[in-house]
């Protein structure tokens, strides 16, 4: 049975990491990429993922690289 859903495509992004198993997320709100911020702040959670809210671009990348060496999808 399928269902017809309504988003952003930001949000359509999101969902469509943690389907494909993405459990990690290092980043900012900055627009036009707000709402991946705003999502994976409250589905990663959801799935036992974690969420965390840097201060720039350069803490970002150094938190997905440490977390993608530590065997996370990211």
């Amino acid at each position: 049975m399928s269902r017809t859903v309504f988003m952003q495509g930001n949000e359509a992004m999101t969902e469509g990491a943690i389907v494909a198993g993405a459990r990690f997320y290092a980043g900012y709100p900055i627009t036009p990429s707000s709402e991946v911020a705003e999502t994976s702040s409250i589905r990663l959670p959801q799935v036992g993922g974690l969420y965390v809210q840097m201060e720039d671009e350069l803490g970002s990348m150094a938190a997905l690289i440490g977390a993608s060496c530590s065997g996370r999808k990211a």
